[in-house]
């Protein structure tokens, strides 16, 4: 991979996460977000960046299987709360269309 393609991607991903944190804890929700958040959400998103920086283009079908990958990995691995892990889940999905407008 040349020089450039990584740089390119490295920004991709990081205005994704950008995108993502903005609007997980300034959107609708983003009070109820801000006290829910705790060392586990932020890893599991980190994650999820990693894995969008490895594509070379985000479609929304990948985005909800790097989402769904993810929930499935820490609902058996981490002592997370079932109700806690669908609603991020169901937000990071949500972002989609927020994530999709700033990568444009």
């Amino acid at each position: 991979m040349k020089t450039t393609e990584k740089v390119i991607g490295t920004g991709i991903g990081i205005a994704a996460l950008a995108a993502l944190g903005t609007y997980f804890l300034t959107g609708k929700n983003g009070e109820k977000n801000r006290e829910a958040v705790r060392g586990w959400t932020l890893k599991m998103k980190g994650e999820i960046l990693e894995k969008i920086e490895e594509l070379r283009e985000i479609k929304k079908e990948d985005y909800y299987r790097l989402v769904d990958e993810a929930a499935a990995r820490y609902e058996r691995a981490e002592k997370v709360g079932a109700e806690e892990l669908k609603r991020l889940t169901k937000d990071l999905k949500g972002a989609w269309e927020h994530i999709n407008k700033e990568l444009r």
